[in-house]
């Protein structure tokens, strides 16, 4: 099927209908662990001869069942343990980006032991006896790997044995033309009775990134954005310090400064964690070389440097120091392993917890829009109104634009399995 460029506008209804085309068949899809829509955003915005249309979506999270339903116009089941299949209207696509925090970076890489893990196995429950033509998962990339690969064969022989052919594309939207490293890995899950293909992905319109074409307006961000107190404290520290260094220096990935006075004793110095040993020595040959401006510079900011830990520990992971350089010239986060400066080519990956990005050059954290923007929602989306709320819920979305593509590419893959 060619590419087709439709405008399209929403009914009032929950459907997704193209204008000029008569007799146009609809998808009709159920949205699984639906968070605040990304799946749904991109069925909305495919772009291809056929009408949309949710016929179901789930989520236990209150806040974002909200979102949804402000957002689609339609009423969110909350618990998927009690949907029974005979309950749910007749669908031809399932989507699901099911549970991920067993297998991310930023949460605990168990085994679908953990009750999250066993979510997935809702979804093969619902399908067993009604097998849509396709279905469309999404996890983080750890998935690949977690217990030594044994989470994917398990996901990957319940997909076979539902009557599955299974395609997998890992895609991030810094491939996109959007500026978030995020890498992700999609079930293209097309069923038997289809005449398996292969899906080519729909080559990227776009692939510059531009940052500024994600952010706000400096002068219409809220004053309650830009960093003050402590953080900022603590930040105008390391930068005093980073003034010192000299042009090309060599930093350590992460610097410890409040270890540059502890003496340990050999017996001691073995006690410590392997990484807290490996830190401490790589460090020394910075600290003697630049030991009065340390001695001086710890000396003057103790009392912050002490008030947390974390203000202490500077992760520098841009590479050697450069002319004029600062440590407001990047990207900033506050970490449970310290302050991470980062390269500003790429926001750093959104997570669902309370590592909001600062966005060094105006000294603020990143907005809830421009959270959206990276996740490739539009400004018209309607975003909770807590920021705590909006910044978990773009942390746990799935990336519009990397799901459309799939999506798209699947269905002009398979054309006729309506």
């Amino acid at each position: 099927m060619p590419k087709v460029k439709i405008k399209i506008n929403y009914s009032s209804d929950n459907e997704t209908v193209v204008n000029n085309l008569e007799n146009t068949k609809t998808i009709r899809f159920i949205d699984l662990f639906c968070g605040i829509g990304g799946f749904h955003q991109a069925f909305n915005s495919l772009g291809l001869d056929y009408n949309t249309k949710c016929v179901l979506a789930c989520d236990k999270d209150k806040p974002c069942r909200e979102i949804y339903e402000t957002n689609y116009n339609i009423k969110v089941t909350e618990d998927i343990k009690k949907l029974k299949p005979e309950d749910i209207p007749e669908y031809d696509v399932l989507c699901a980006g099911f549970p991920c925090q067993p297998f991310s970076n930023a949460g605990k890489k168990s085994t679908f032991k953990h009750d999250k893990g066993l979510l997935f196995d809702e979804i093969m429950r619902l399908i067993k006896d009604y097998k849509p033509k396709l279905m469309f998962l999404e996890n983080v990339k750890h998935i690949l790997k977690v217990s030594n690969g044994e989470v994917f064969k398990y996901v990957m022989a319940k997909l076979d044995e539902n009557g599955y052919n299974v395609q997998i594309f890992k895609m991030s939207p810094h491939k996109y033309g959007i500026p978030q490293q995020r890498e992700r890995i999609y079930f293209a899950c097309s069923h038997k009775s289809l005449t398996e293909k292969e899906i080519e992905l729909v080559e990227p319109e776009k692939t510059e990134i531009i940052l500024s074409n994600f952010l706000e307006k400096k002068e219409e961000v809220d004053e309650k954005y830009f960093v003050t107190g402590d953080v900022l404290t603590a930040l105008d520290a390391w930068e005093e310090m980073i003034q010192k260094f000299e042009y090309d220096e060599k930093i350590s990935p992460t610097i410890m400064a409040n270890e540059f006075y502890k003496v340990y004793t050999d017996d001691e110095f073995a006690n410590l964690a392997t990484w807290r040993q490996d830190y401490i020595t790589k460090n020394k040959p910075l600290y003697e070389k630049y030991k009065p401006h340390w001695d001086e510079w710890s000396e003057k900011h103790k009392t912050i440097l002490k008030r947390r830990e974390i203000y202490a520990k500077l992760e520098w992971q841009v590479g050697k120091i450069k002319d004029n350089d600062s440590i407001y010239n990047y990207f900033i986060q506050l970490r449970q392993s310290g302050i991470r400066v980062k390269k500003s080519k790429y926001f750093p990956t959104l997570v669902a917890m309370s590592q909001i990005p600062i966005y060094g050059r105006e000294k603020r954290t990143i907005t809830p829009l421009e959270c959206a923007r990276i996740q490739s929602f539009p400004d018209s989306f309607i975003i909770h109104s807590e920021d705590r709320q909006a910044y978990k819920q773009f942390g746990n979305s799935v990336n519009v634009n990397n799901v459309r593509n799939v999506i798209k590419s699947t269905i002009m893959t398979y054309d006729n399995f309506l």
